[in-house]
């Protein structure tokens, strides 16, 4: 981007902030990313579509650090529909502390908002993230981080409890990663640094102001699968965590032992309810003290980690969109209404239409069957209707259905007596609820509302509750 570039978007800025007055807070998101063309359209977008109420999103902006793949070109179309997207080349790949510093040269708002390229925020982490900055003493706040991965494998297990206790402590002593944002105050951090967010988290707090956990800012991630990724992965955190202690004066409460065991204790419903979660939970203890002991030998030999290895097997988005259901306590309805392309002007028959729509519903339900989980349940309930029940919050719910339509919309269908070749529209609404809400409360969200409700009522007939909802188009 030239210079007269960065001046006209700056400028606008100005003027919508003019417009918008105090009240909002004003951010620039910025996402770092080496070879994450897989992922990076997609955490964009979900950064774009957030639903804020108090925050402004000025702007976004992707520094692109010594990619070889797509990652540049996928940005860059991207901003060509989208102004307040803009990509930072770095030619060489230097770390991600250099990173950060040159995206703390660009971002022009007050609030800077640090999210990777390898997660996925919930519908409205950014309002939560940013909203506390109305207070002018707060100067960081961090959100939640949710694991997709399968609880029900020895590292699932290891991971969600790692984040567990993560978040029991930050509640208490904030620990902030995976997703901050900061007052704007700094000019660059440790070059060198392998754990940025705790270095901005101490030059934040070392500047006097005060740090806040938020745990209804969630985003959603996805840890090592493996033994050797876990601990190629937490060997450089706790490596860096010592770098930050010896050349900051700075503590992460996560270096602590003894919170850490009460935590471990307090959480025994999860760590040791039954003999396998025995076992899972002391081997996961040990393989965080070899990590720990392992990136004790690297600071001391001064091994540097600022240049991270690749973690590969928390790359795969694409498979942990649908696992961000595992974790969830709510279970959703989707209801699908397939319409077939320029169907009234091949029969002028609503019953004929309806009848086609519903074969090709019929037809293309393996298809769908095929790319959800076992325990999903799907049906044909009414004239090209089609229900999935999944165990999702709202937004995941989303997630899936929209992947449904995507599935549903490139794959053509051939219907009626002639066997003609058709393409199906859809249109979709998503119902959620609480499993364990004691008012049996409901959210609705979508174009079809009745159909929601039918849906809702037949799943759930024999439980009264109130039915709120929220039309989308």
């Amino acid at each position: 981007m030239t210079t007269e570039s960065v001046h006209e978007v700056r400028s606008m800025q100005e003027g919508l902030q003019a417009q918008q007055g105090d009240e909002y807070v004003h951010c620039s998101v910025g996402i770092m990313a080496h070879n994450e063309e897989a992922n990076i359209g997609r955490t964009i977008l979900a950064v774009l579509e957030q639903q804020v109420l108090s925050v402004c999103l000025m702007e976004v902006i992707v520094v692109a650090s010594g990619c070889t793949d797509r990652t540049v070109p996928i940005v860059a179309e991207i901003a060509l529909h989208e102004p307040r997207v803009r990509v930072c080349i770095q030619e060489k790949r230097e770390g991600k502390a250099s990173a950060i510093n040159l995206l703390l040269k660009q971002a022009s708002s007050p609030i800077v908002v640090l999210i990777g390229a390898d997660v996925l925020p919930d519908a409205s982490a950014l309002e939560y993230l940013c909203a506390p900055f109305k207070d002018p003493k707060i100067g960081m706040v961090g959100g939640r981080p949710v694991p997709v991965n399968n609880p029900a494998t020895f590292m699932g297990h290891t991971v969600h409890l790692l984040w567990r206790l993560h978040d029991h402590l930050a509640r208490t002593q904030p620990k902030l990663g995976e997703v901050i944002a900061f007052r704007n105050v700094i000019s660059g951090i440790p070059i060198e640094s392998p754990v940025d967010e705790i270095s901005i988290q101490a030059l934040i707090s070392q500047l006097g102001y005060q740090l806040i956990y938020e745990p209804a800012c969630i985003v959603y991630n996805k840890g090592p699968l493996t033994i050797r990724d876990f601990l190629k992965q937490r060997r450089r955190i706790y490596a860096g965590h010592l770098q930050v202690r010896d050349q900051q004066n700075y503590v992460a409460s996560t270096m602590k032992v003894g919170p850490i065991a009460r935590r471990l204790l307090a959480s025994r419903d999860f760590t040791f309810s039954d003999p396998k979660r025995v076992m899972w939970t002391l081997g996961a203890v040990t393989l965080e003290g070899l990590a720990r002991l392992q990136g004790s030998y690297d600071y001391r030999h001064k091994r540097e980690h600022h240049i991270w290895q690749m973690v590969d097997s928390t790359k795969d988005l694409e498979a942990g969109k649908q696992k961000v259901r595992r974790i969830c306590n709510a279970q959703s309805v989707l209801v699908f209404r397939f319409m077939l392309e320029g169907a009234q002007g091949y029969d002028l028959s609503p019953e004929g239409d309806d009848r086609e729509a519903t074969e090709a519903a019929r037809k293309l339900l393996p298809l769908v069957r095929s790319k959800m989980r076992k325990e999903d349940k799907l049906s044909i309930n009414g004239p090209g209707i089609m229900t999935v029940v999944i165990r999702a919050e709202q937004h995941g719910a989303e997630l899936v259905a929209r992947r449904i339509q995507e599935i549903v919309e490139a794959a053509p269908v051939r219907t009626g007596m002639r066997g003609r070749k058709v393409r199906v529209t859809v249109a979709y609404s998503s119902l959620t609820f609480a499993l364990k809400a004691k008012n049996g409360s409901v959210t609705v969200s979508s174009p079809l509302f009745a159909e929601a409700i039918i849906a809702a009522q037949a799943m759930n007939a024999d439980e009264k509750g109130n039915i709120t909802y929220e039309k989308r188009s």
